[in-house]
């Protein structure tokens, strides 16, 4: 394969890895958290903000990009790194996440998925040689393959099916794709929680060759116990040498767990989502600054962090002036509850990449969920 992307590993304590991704726009150092920019914009974030969190790498989204502007739009433009001013590396997920949610308003082909815009009901196909040729028109860093997602609970007769048509689509991805020094093409594991489809799927897609493996079909109602107990079956199936991506993960605790089972890579809109609704993660877990608990509160969120709802002069009086903003719908608050998540998610992805360089992350691992267990700080 031509190179693209390289991927440097610096350390290992047990499965979990240090190491360090180049592509074309720059360095992610991992394990590393990608905050979710769907349509070429992390919500209530300018990228300076995004930079400030510590986040080197974001992630956008093929579906919605190519229903508006449209990738032929963005391509005229030089690329998402031009369009939007993120000069980082991208990540754009392949589509078929958000294909899987428009049930109702799709049809699945050995051809590709043809679908109704969510916007205007226009009719629009996605094949695995489209979706890449979109990915390339966006100037993607790290394309993905188009795979179909199966929601789970799901019979093993399905998941089988669409892991099988998954692999088929990866393979015209890859012949698709078009090599070049800094970019890299991912194949997406699928097989919901069988172990035998997931190692079907792996071996599958190793034989066909990329440079990076994500595990997708997880955190789609399956439960966090049976999300790790699929890692466990499906990372050891995956090279050493290449960077192992879990789709859309999630809360801390995933993220930790995961990270001790050889996963480098995440995304989830969590800490965006949450942090639009209330909703703030702290080293003991996540609570609601809607509560009236926190309506004379005058404490930061978290006293170890340094992001501006918890220091400085837009903090105001702390829990309190956060718990005012949300009460007033005042757009300032779900912007800094999101700024604050997203450093909380780059904060917690540096501890762990310093704790396996220092070879303590099985220390770091076990305190860090045990705080995640004990709940919030007392009510003053």
């Amino acid at each position: 394969m031509t190179p693209g992307i390289q991927f440097d590993l610096i350390a290992r304590d047990g499965s979990a890895r240090r190491a360090r991704l180049t592509t074309a726009h720059g360095v992610v150092n991992t394990p590393a958290f990608m905050p979710v920019g769907t349509q070429a914009t992390v919500k209530g974030m300018d990228w300076q903000s995004v930079i400030d969190t510590g986040a080197e790498m974001v992630l956008a989204n093929t579906y919605h990009l190519m229903l508006r502007p449209g990738a032929e739009a963005v391509e005229k433009l030089g690329g998402l790194h031009k369009f939007s001013g993120w000069k980082g590396p991208i990540l754009t997920d392949s589509g078929g996440y958000q294909v899987m949610s428009l049930a109702a308003l799709r049809k699945i082909t050995e051809q590709g998925v043809a679908f109704r815009s969510h916007i205007d009901g226009t009719m629009h196909e996605l094949t695995p040689e489209r979706s890449i040729a979109i990915q390339h028109a966006l100037d993607a860093d790290i394309s993905m393959v188009l795979d179909e997602c199966v929601a789970l609970p799901a019979p093993v007769a399905e998941a089988n099916r669409a892991m099988e048509l998954s692999l088929r689509w990866a393979a015209r991805s890859k012949a698709a794709f078009r090599p070049r020094a800094g970019y890299g093409l991912f194949g997406i594991v699928q097989g919901g929680i069988d172990a035998a489809l997931r190692r079907r799927s792996a071996d599958g897609l190793v034989t066909i060759g990329f440079d990076g493996y994500a595990v997708g079909g997880l955190a789609v109602g399956e439960g966090q116990e049976a999300m790790l107990a699929t890692l466990d079956v499906t990372v050891p199936h995956l090279p050493e040498e290449t960077p192992r991506y879990l789709m859309g993960v999630g809360t801390p605790s995933d993220l930790v767990q995961a990270v001790q089972r050889g996963i480098d890579l995440f995304d989830c809109v969590m800490p965006t989502r949450s942090g639009r609704t209330a909703k703030a993660f702290t080293p003991f877990g996540e609570i609601n600054l809607r509560n009236a608990r926190h309506s004379g509160d005058p404490r930061p969120i978290d006293e170890a962090c340094d992001c501006p709802a918890c220091a400085g002069p837009t903090a105001g009086s702390g829990r309190a002036y956060l718990h005012h903003l949300f009460k007033a719908d005042e757009m300032l608050g779900p912007m800094l509850l999101t700024w604050h998540n997203v450093r909380f998610y780059q904060r917690l992805m540096a501890g762990m990449r310093d704790a396996i360089v220092a070879g303590n992350f099985p220390e770091f691992a076990a305190r860090t969920l045990d705080d995640l267990g004990r709940g919030d700080i007392p009510a003053l």
